[in-house]
This record gives structure tokens, C-alpha cells and sequence, in this order.
């Protein structure tokens, strides 16, 4: 029987994606990932985890194949499954038994977004045995060196359904993520937006702010991924204000006043 699996070039990180430490996180991955422990990164969306992973994986000379978790993933989409390719049925690896096989970095992006038995495929490999049973072949594979397991997730966004059990959480080592002090922000929103410091400096000013009404009922602040899309906008020829609105203001919400309560506050700035 045949097996299909993709070529470990189609996984490798070509190109070094900036990013700038905050608290010491590259070396204790990299001492994780030395030890073959799985890593659990908790943070709000747009604080940097893909982007950190992405780095430590090109850091690290190692492939990493993302999978971005949802309530349809099933355990044959991790896992593999037979497909008929022309007059042969083929086995052909999912991006988990790729990922074993490759000794590669698997990322499952915001994970309690699966099923808790889609999960269940991957406890083997988050502890000493660092092996997949693959029922369908009958067989069981031990994982490459430097194979590694990183899952995210954000706990203040997820319900208490899909939080994550505290027996799963003991499978990881864990790091925390959260909005970069303002130096740092602005150093990252002048080097991915390509705009200049002073821009940077007021609209670092603002999404700090508006961080500061979810006290008020704003469901989750400004990510820096929204920030760097605002000042993007005005690289590409928007006005300051029409970016924070389009970024900012009616992404966060619909409610009036709180928008009112945004756009005060980037009038306050720009």
C-alpha cells in the first residue's frame, strides 16, 4: 500500500518573520522544544502567538505545519485517511502524522475550538511515549526528533464549555501573551506597517485607551493586528480617522456609544 505524505518543504519557514521578544518567551520555548515539551500559548487574538510560533520555527530550523482548530475537525483530518487516486486506494497523511513523521512543529491554533474527541488523538504525543496509533494502518508512529506539540487558545474569550480541562492543561508547559508594552508596540507597528514613529506613537496611544473600555462593556480591545491594519491604511492613503474607524470603531463593536466613546478618543489623538 501506498502512502502519501507532503514533502518537508512544503513545511520549512523560508523566510525570518519579524518579531520582537517581550519577556523572555524565545528562550524558554527554545529550552522546551530542547526537552521535547508541548507548550500551551494562552493570550487575547492579535497578541502574537502565530507570529511567535511561526519565528521559533525558523529560529529553530524546524517545519511547522499549523492547523487551525474548528468544531468540524474531526480525528481523520489530523490523523490521515484512504483515498482512491486513480485505479489504487492510497493512505495519505493528515497534517499530525506529517508533522510525527517530519519531526516538525504542529500548531493547533486556537485548539478547544475542536472536539474533545478529535483532541484525544494527540495525548500520546504530549507526553514520554511521543507516539500516533494510526488505527486505520495498524500501526503506531514514534515521532521524529524535534517533533513538538504547541496548541493556543484565548481563555478570555472562550465559554466555560470549551475551556480547556485542567487534565489537559498538565499536558504543557505554559506562556502567557498579552498586549506589548507601548515602546515595544510601536516599534512593531512602524516596522510592519512601514509608517513612521510619530504615527506609530498615536495609534499605540489610542489602542491603549480603547483597551481600557472593555471596564465598559467592549468585548475585547484593540488587537496590535488591528493596529498594524490601521496604520497599513494610512500607508496606502487613508486619513488617520477614516483608518481608526474602519480598523478600529466598527470592528469592535455595534454598540453606539461605545463607538461614540472610540471616536472621542481618536480625536483626542489624531
Amino acid at each position: 500500500m501506498r502512502v502519501v505524505t507532503p514533502p518537508v518543504e512544503d513545511f520549512l519557514v523560508r523566510e525570518p518573520p519579524f518579531y520582537l521578544p517581550v519577556s523572555g518567551e524565545v528562550d524558554l520555548f527554545a529550552q522546551a522544544a530542547a526537552s521535547g515539551l508541548p507548550v500551551l500559548l494562552k493570550g487575547p487574538t492579535g497578541t502574537g502567538k502565530t507570529r511567535f510560533v511561526t519565528h521559533m520555527a525558523w529560529k529553530l530550523g524546524r517545519p511547522l505545519v499549523t492547523v487551525a482548530c474548528h468544531e468540524d475537525l474531526t480525528a481523520s483530518d489530523l490523523v490521515g485517511r484512504f483515498l482512491i487516486l486513480g485505479d489504487e486506494t492510497v493512505w495519505c497523511d493528515g497534517p499530525l502524522t506529517a508533522a510525527v513523521r517530519h519531526g516538525a512543529i504542529v500548531y493547533l491554533d486556537e485548539m478547544v475550538e475542536a472536539r474533545k474527541d478529535t483532541l484525544v488523538v494527540i495525548h500520546p504525543l504530549t507526553d514520554d511515549r511521543r507516539m500516533l496509533p494510526v488505527e486505520k494502518l495498524g500501526t503506531v508512529l514514534h515521532a521524529a526528533p524535534g517533533f513538538q506539540v504547541v496548541v493556543s487558545y484565548n481563555p478570555g474569550y472562550q465559554s466555560a464549555v470549551k475551556d480547556l480541562k485542567p487534565s489537559t492543561r498538565q499536558r504543557f508547559v505554559s506562556l502567557d501573551f498579552a498586549f506589548p508594552p507601548p515602546e515595544l508596540e510601536r516599534r512593531v507597528i512602524a516596522a510592519e506597517a512601514e509608517v513612521d514613529e510619530a504615527l506609530a506613537d498615536a495609534l499605540v496611544r489610542i489602542a491603549g485607551k480603547v483597551r481600557n473600555l472593555v471596564d465598559r462593556g467592549l468585548e475585547e480591545g484593540v488587537s496590535t493586528r488591528l493596529v498594524v491594519y490601521a496604520a497599513r491604511l494610512v500607508r496606502a492613503g487613508a486619513t488617520p480617522r477614516v483608518a481608526c474607524a474602519a480598523a478600529f470603531t466598527r470592528t469592535l463593536t455595534d454598540d453606539p456609544d461605545l463607538r461614540r466613546s472610540i471616536e472621542e478618543i481618536v480625536a483626542d489623538f489624531l
